[in-house]
């Protein structure tokens, strides 16, 4: 099987420019490809994962992969998949998130000499010089195309700023610029990007007569149509100060029975042989594939170690007596107990389960909260010190989150 039909297999393909040219080139080694990040947090999060996996399995194949840091275009934000205008930010907070990036792109990408190269937009993007744009790219592109697009379409209604119009220009530029400094003959994004890189392919063609190529990857959705790596705490990142690889793992071991098999496909390195053969699987079976997914998942992304760890602890949660130090942990001081005690809607909010003990108050009238097995009723309930000592208690929030709370 060539690295195009597992890609096909894996489901991860969405759309192309030329199929023949770019089997052609992926198949024998001969891609150079960009993929770009724009910095809009200090983390990498699920949503990015498709993407790093696609370069990591592409670069496996031959091929070289090109992170590209959206320094530049990070200052503009880009309307794709918006119903409002981003946040600006600043140039001092976007060079902390590209160095953020850097580091966990390189648990996925070799980048030693020749193998992978990392680039940020902002070297040529904030040196161009505005009339001298205008001239040179302006007249490629027709605003009546631009506005067909499906980015700026949806955006029309409520308000497409000048600002963000801008953003397909300078994606375009992006692939214009790197084809010509670095040999790169191949964009790769979420299927979301198609409009922005075939402006790309576009202004090559128009510029220096040339052909490059684009190649969309399926967005990661739930059976519902919802992106993936959302909670109700927000997204699932990468970084384990932000997710710890607990949670990360619950994220994944949780997934509806219906998106686990679709997961494995794209997200995994597990023989597509094996993943065929648990489309058989029913009923408890899908929790072992569930297990699988979370386990191959957190251990590309924080080690084995840690995916065993994490292992550990959730089936601890389904055992009498087992071992629960693994579980994310919140040790209290003696200075949090009042009289020997804390009130569940304090303790949960020390936490971090909640955002404010109004939302604790919430979560237990609906029945949503347990202490070690056993439902909250009382929103007065309180936590003893006795309790606390040892092994701690579990809090249970909804279906899926657990957290352990002990004393010091």
């Amino acid at each position: 099987m060539t690295i195009y039909e597992e890609l096909q297999a894996r489901g991860l393909i969405a759309q192309v420019t030329d199929e023949e040219e770019i089997k052609e080139l992926i198949n024998n080694g001969k891609a150079t490809f960009y993929i770009g990040f724009d910095p809009t947090a200090d983390s990498l999060h699920v949503g990015h994962f498709m993407a790093l996996m696609l370069m990591r399995r592409l670069q496996k194949a031959g091929n070289r992969p090109i992170a590209l840091i959206g320094g530049g275009t990070g200052m503009v934000g880009d309307p794709s998949g918006r119903t409002d205008m981003r946040s600006m930010m600043t140039v001092e907070t976007i060079r902390h998130n590209c160095d953020c990036f850097k580091k966990q792109m390189s648990k996925f990408i070799d980048f030693s000499e020749g193998k992978a190269l990392m680039l940020n937009n902002a070297d040529w993007l904030m040196n161009l010089n505005y009339i001298e744009l205008l001239r040179e790219v302006g007249a490629c592109f027709s605003v009546n195309n631009m506005l067909r697009a499906e980015c700026y379409k949806q955006r029309m209604e409520k308000g497409l700023s000048f600002l963000e119009f801008n953003y397909m220009i300078m994606q375009s530029y992006d692939f214009y610029h790197m084809f010509q400094t670095v040999g790169c003959n191949l964009q790769c994004g979420g299927d979301d990007q198609w409009s922005n890189m075939l402006g790309g392919t576009e202004l090559i063609r128009r510029k220096l007569g040339k052909d490059a190529y684009a190649m969309t990857i399926t967005l990661l959705l739930t059976s519902e149509g919802k992106k993936m790596g959302k909670t109700q705490a927000g997204a699932v990142w990468l970084d384990p100060e932000k997710t710890s690889p607990y949670d990360f793992y619950q994220y994944w071991r949780n997934v509806d029975d219906a998106d686990v098999l679709k997961c494995l496909r794209m997200l995994t390195d597990l023989p597509l042989e094996q993943i065929d053969e648990m489309d058989k699987w029913e009923g408890a079976q899908l929790n072992q594939a569930k297990e699988i997914l979370a386990f191959e998942l957190t251990k590309l992304v924080h080690s084995e170690e840690e995916a065993r760890k994490a292992q550990d602890a959730a089936r601890a949660l389904f055992s009498q007596g087992g071992d629960r130090s693994n579980m994310p942990t919140t040790a209290l001081a003696a200075g949090d107990l009042t009289d020997g005690a804390v009130g569940v809607l304090d303790l949960m909010l020390k936490c971090g389960l909640v955002p404010s003990k109004k939302e604790a108050r919430r979560l237990i009238e609906q029945g949503g909260v347990e202490l070690d097995g056993v439902k909250v009723t009382d929103v007065a309930a309180s936590v003893t010190a006795e309790q606390l000592s040892g092994e701690g208690v579990t809090i249970k929030k909804g279906k899926k989150v657990f957290h352990r709370a002990v004393l010091n």
